[in-house]
């Protein structure tokens, strides 16, 4: 067991706060699954299932991170094909529902699992926008130069999600543009691009709104959402929000104990996408203010983590990949509390859901990977300078 530990490099706080995020979430899923066994008494399976998800989730960041994060510039590269063609698979499958495309998982053969490849492509993504930022870090650019290799890849894989996931596309465009303004990329070329992506958006949807038939979208549920969401009124597309609501206001301060949920057995995507609205009828504000304790201790060292970073390169590196984890959890909260319009994201390394999981976990992966370098050469630097002590015994 010490020989394990002694094998874990990398910043030990974002370790705890991984590792405390998995064992917190394993009730709430529990609870929350209750509602998924309507044909089967066996809620333990939906415990095991999690359980092999953030299992497999720990051993892909142990992995990446104990893999120098150098290799990641040039993976990235090579990776954007191969996520661009997952892409296109993944949409030319032409799945819907109620007439919306609805396709966002690939199956896996052999193992029979699901995988969504816009997270993996959004993961990707980041890591590119990283490497081209720090490699013309300084230097004069102009817009010309900077469009084919920096935005070309990334407007054609957020036009293969938007079809089937505004939200993620919207969420994945907001951290490239947050990334590139802390990367240096000048802010009168990135008005240009923010405008473009508008334009571009716009266009979809009249395109989409046109021609409805030829291409299955979920442009009406969008609108649909931010409408209700601005007008505050009560249509069926607010039941999940006024189920959430129900909870939050059950649970009070200390919540109603684990496992007492009722609106569980209500609210769709109870174990998912509102697992937040679960966890505080069940742990009361007090469970609700832990997990965002631990999400601004996340966000904490992720800044730290970056600051501390020996190159350009490492320092977006920690940002692009750390930085949508909180964001992610924020939105996820505040879809809870109808502060934001449903987006159907996941709460990071708390809801269930394999995908998810794995590149949350992959992401601080990379993290670790990063800090265990500067842990690397601070180590070095120690161990190369000479105290008096050993000159004095050098000469005895």
């Amino acid at each position: 067991m010490q020989n394990m530990f002694t094998q874990i490099k990398g910043d030990r706080a974002i370790w705890a706060i991984a590792t405390l995020l998995a064992i917190f979430s394993f009730l709430p899923v529990y609870s929350a699954a209750s509602n998924l066994a309507v044909s089967s008494s066996n809620t333990f399976s939906f415990f095991i299932k999690h359980f092999m998800h953030l299992a497999l989730g720990f051993a892909i960041m142990y992995g990446i991170h104990r893999v120098p994060y150098k290799y990641f510039r040039g993976l990235s590269m090579v990776m954007i094909p191969i996520v661009f063609v997952l892409l296109l698979v993944t949409m030319l499958q032409g799945t819907t529902i109620d007439g919306a495309n609805a396709s966002r998982w690939i199956q896996i053969p052999i193992v029979n699992m699901s995988f969504q490849t816009s997270t993996l492509a959004s993961l990707v993504l980041m890591v590119y926008v990283a490497r081209y930022l720090s490699k013309v870090k300084d230097k004069a650019i102009s817009f010309k130069e900077t469009l084919l290799p920096l935005w070309g890849p990334v407007f054609l894989i957020l036009v293969l999600i938007l079809p089937a996931n505004f939200s993620t596309t919207a969420i994945v465009f907001t951290m490239i543009t947050m990334l590139a303004f802390i990367g240096g990329y000048p802010i009168k070329y990135l008005l240009v691009i923010i405008g473009t992506g508008l334009v571009s958006l716009t266009f979809f949807v009249l395109i989409a709104k046109a021609f409805p038939e030829a291409m299955p979208n979920r442009v009406d549920t969008w609108m649909s959402r931010i409408e209700n969401f601005s007008n505050g009124e009560d249509t069926e597309a607010d039941y999940q929000i006024e189920k959430a609501k129900i909870a939050i206001a059950s649970g009070g301060v200390q919540g109603v104990g684990p496992g007492k949920s009722v609106q569980k057995n209500f609210l769709p995507q109870s174990s998912s996408d509102f697992i937040f609205a679960i966890i505080i009828e069940e742990y009361g504000l007090i469970g609700g203010l832990f997990l965002l304790v631990l999400y601004s201790w996340l966000l904490f060292r992720i800044v730290i983590v970056s600051q501390k970073s020996d190159t350009v390169f490492g320092k977006l590196l920690v940002l692009g990949v750390g930085l949508p984890i909180v964001f992610q959890a924020l939105i996820n909260m505040a879809v809870a509390v109808e502060l934001f319009p449903v987006t159907g994201q996941t709460l990071p390394l708390i809801s269930s859901g394999g995908t998810s999981i794995w590149m949350t976990c992959l992401a601080i992966g990379i993290i670790l990977s990063v800090s265990a370098k500067r842990e690397e050469i601070k180590g070095k630097e120690t161990s190369d300078e000479v105290s008096p002590l050993d000159i004095l015994s050098e000469t005895i």
